[in-house]
């Protein structure tokens, strides 16, 4: 017997699942800050081990985000939520227990695996009890807390990486994971489960293996090089695991997800977008504070802190977006192209630059994010059928990560190709922002009116009610966890 219907969503739910998504979005900036105080620490990290400490939880994270999403669906959101904010803890207290870069590494994965569960759950359990009303005020708050996670990455990982040792970062999550776990099993909501969403273990090990190995490739390509043997062959055996998911999700009756849902244009299109503006931001973020720091001259903590213009733009725009939810391709293409412009701009920056005129940049890019980011996560997410919420989620997170992983990648690549760090900000900045200008060209396109496949899916992602997407009854019954 189906469960009835949720009761609204009450804000306090809201704000903790928010406040879940804002630290485990802000552990990937974080550690960044704290990379010169690592270098010369008693673990005496090599090069190559300092990169993995940084990369190994967006790795980690990144990777198993979609399967982490099914488990959801299928198991129980809310205990899927509570078990990642445990998992986040634990590699939070490995890694602040290191003696040795090896220890410290696999804190960090565990910590990206706790991730990867809290940020499908967040998003689903958002979803499946906001009423239709709620919904694209909820989607925007999820997006400003995932947006808002950079820079309170950036201002607490400076503040530590200035005033304390390198180890209280990780100490200070272990008692605000533990706030956090209190805070969602009182205030959220249990889900109806859905005990006939596909977990398929085969497609799962294929899809994360795939990632894994594309995002390997990406991350540590600016050190080895585009064309490396080892970078090669990363990307190679990323496009045949990820060809043999899609060859098996084809064959499967119950695959992980079916891979026909990218013949709606919209999802493709939001897809698309949601990796573009990451892409962007997180190249602004690689060069932000190494420009602060050392071409303004700025300490750790004041570089943190001086990204504050970027979160402007993310906290106000969002709720006059929210109102032209249901229009959402001047939203998508407008943010976009002020992201593109806005690093166009930034990239004009240099050692004489007052940082009153940088940060009008920064506020162009702030705006544009606040624009597209509840459009595009909402079309991402409402492209699947309810019961997979968190897949949907996990999907549209996975877009974000490899857009963020690969604007890292190409920045620190064409900044290795200068001799000073100030003409290759120039040139860094100039190819993403006009990566991010063509995209957002190709996005509104996909927005444009006109019937695509499957029609509802592109209803929902326009703005219309999840509820509309078509599904099988038999999936929609479950226990309520």
């Amino acid at each position: 017997m189906p469960s009835p219907a949720p009761n609204r969503l009450k804000r306090s739910a809201e704000l903790t699942l928010c406040a879940c998504v804002l630290v485990a979005q802000g552990m990937v900036a974080a550690i960044n800050l704290l990379i010169p105080q690592l270098s010369s620490s008693s673990i005496a990290p090599s090069s190559s081990e300092l990169l993995w400490t940084v990369d190994a939880y967006v790795i980690v994270f990144a990777g198993l985000l979609i399967p982490a999403g099914a488990l959801g669906d299928r198991y129980g959101r809310k205990g899927a939520l509570l078990c990642g904010i445990g998992l986040f803890a634990l590699g939070a207290t490995v890694s602040a227990l290191a003696t040795g870069p090896v220890q410290l590494i696999a804190g960090r994965g565990v910590s990206g695996a706790g991730a990867a569960l809290i940020m499908p759950a967040t998003m689903s359990i958002l979803v499946r009890t906001a009423t239709p009303e709620q919904r694209p005020r909820a989607v925007a708050s999820w997006a400003l807390a995932a947006g808002l996670g950079g820079f309170a990455g950036n201002a607490v990982g400076g503040l530590i990486g200035q005033y304390l040792p390198w180890r209280a970062l990780f100490w200070l999550m272990v008692p605000l994971a533990a706030l956090l776990a209190l805070a969602v099993a009182r205030t959220a909501p249990r889900t109806e489960t859905s005990p006939d969403a596909a977990v398929d273990p085969l497609g799962a090990v294929l899809l994360t293996g795939g990632l894994l190995a594309v995002l390997f490739g990406i991350i540590e390509s600016p050190m080895y090089g585009w064309t490396s043997a080892r970078i090669l062959v990363a990307f190679a055996l990323g496009a045949a695991l990820i060809g043999a998911f899609v060859a098996h999700a084809l064959r499967s009756r119950a695959p992980l997800f079916d891979p026909r849902v990218f013949r709606s244009r919209r999802l493709r299109s939001a897809t698309l977008g949601t990796a573009a503006s990451f892409f962007g931001l997180f190249a602004l973020f690689y060069v932000n504070s190494q420009y602060l720091q050392y071409v303004k001259g700025y300490g750790a903590a004041r570089a943190g802190l001086a990204i504050i213009p970027l979160t402007v733009g993310m906290v106000l725009v969002p709720k006059l977006a929210a109102r032209w939810s249901r229009r959402p391709r001047p939203l998508v293409g407008g943010g976009l192209l002020l992201i593109g412009l806005g690093l166009l701009g930034a990239s004009t920056a240099d050692a004489g630059t007052p940082y009153a005129a940088y940060a009008c940049w920064l506020l162009g890019i702030s705006a544009g994010t606040g624009m597209c980011m509840p459009a595009l996560t909402l079309g991402v997410v409402s492209s699947l059928p309810p019961h997979q919420a968190g897949l949907g989620s996990g999907l549209g997170t996975s877009a974000r990560e490899v857009g963020a992983a690969l604007g890292v990648a190409v920045t620190g690549t064409v900044l290795a190709s200068h001799p000073g760090f100030t003409s290759g900000m120039e040139a860094a900045l100039r190819v993403v922002g006009l990566a991010v200008v063509a995209a957002a060209a190709l996005v509104t396109f996909g927005y444009r009116p006109g019937r695509t496949s499957p029609p509802a899916a592109d209803r929902a992602a326009a703005g219309g009610e999840v509820d509309e997407l078509p599904y099988e009854p038999s999936r929609t019954g479950g226990r309520t966890r």
